[in-house]
């Protein structure tokens, strides 16, 4: 242990070694994040200009299209910039920052999606009580609880992390810093480490999911019950995809942070970690507002807008 040496930076992968392909990764990485970008900030601008839409369902609504904005933010750019500089290196403090981002806004935007859940369940089957229960206050309150647990979860775990001495290489097999390719660089004991990554990952994803689900159960029964299909039509089409993205987000997420990493083959832990880090920001602005008619209004009033 006395002869190790203190790494100062660690080296990113990415998809290829030829050029012409590293600079196809890099416009269509940067393609995707503008498009999701653009569109979660479109709703973001929609949400608040219009007063109409200053209801608990868009407000949360506003807060998802935030963290989804932030979330592709501090991956997708960074590794667009590597793959077209041929440039993998991170330092120690970026690869740290990288990681308890990664694990603050994904904690965050999983959570949310648990409270809009609840929001809909209240909404379709307690609308009488709808106003009491999903007050402005309550609303504030489940936020901030998000928020401040999401820090919590994030700072342990990146701290947990960074306590130990890397001394196996300082590649790591993805292309951006998370914690399990970095616990396969640790020359110490990690099982500590692995056991409390699972408790949270287990512990807060089955929770969630679990809630979300007996959630729509409870409204899908409700709206087999309403006499009109059209209704019927409405909620499910809102409710289905939600339920996919939620199930996308989690089992991704759960596969590439609870298995072990397998060097040999590290593009399906690349592409896996794609599906959980870049597709649930790029298809929420699709889901929760391309189909709602009030919001595809609202943004086409704010595109209309002349700059002052």
């Amino acid at each position: 242990m006395s002869n190790l040496t203190i790494l100062t930076e660690f080296l990113l992968m990415g998809f290829s070694d030829i050029r012409e392909l590293q600079i196809m990764y890099s416009l269509l990485f940067l393609l995707i994040y503008l498009v999701t970008l653009i569109g979660n900030l479109l709703i973001v601008a929609a949400t608040t200009l219009d007063r109409s839409l200053h209801t608990p369902m868009y407000f949360f609504l506003r807060n998802l299209s935030i963290v989804d904005a932030c979330y592709i933010s501090v991956t997708v750019p960074k590794a667009s910039l590597n793959f077209l500089m041929n440039n993998m290196a991170i330092s120690v403090a970026g690869c740290a920052t990288q990681i308890f981002l990664v694990l603050f806004l994904s904690y965050v935007e999983f959570t949310l999606l648990t409270v809009m859940a609840r929001d809909r369940y209240v909404a379709i089957c307690q609308p009488l009580h709808y106003p009491m229960i999903m007050s402005s206050r309550v609303c504030m309150q489940m936020t901030l609880a998000c928020l401040l647990t999401g820090l919590l979860y994030a700072g342990f775990q990146t701290g947990y992390t960074f306590r130990l001495p890397f001394c196996q290489s300082n590649v790591i097999h993805q292309f951006f810093c998370d914690i399990p390719s970095l616990l396969a660089l640790s020359c110490a004991e990690t099982f500590s480490n692995k056991i409390s990554m699972a408790a949270f990952g287990l512990g807060v994803g089955i929770g969630c999911f679990t809630f979300i689900t007996a959630s729509y159960v409870r409204i899908f029964s409700t709206v087999l019950k309403f006499p009109v299909k059209e209704d019927q039509r409405k909620a499910f089409s809102t409710c289905i995809p939600h339920m996919i993205v939620v199930s996308v987000f989690l089992l991704s997420g759960l596969y590439v942070y609870l298995q072990p990493p397998s060097h040999s083959g590290y593009i399906k832990d690349l592409i896996l970690s794609m599906v959980y880090s870049i597709v649930p920001p790029f298809l929420n602005p699709i889901i929760y507002s391309l189909r709602n008619k009030q919001i595809k209004n609202a943004v086409r009033i704010v595109m209309k807008r002349k700059p002052f």
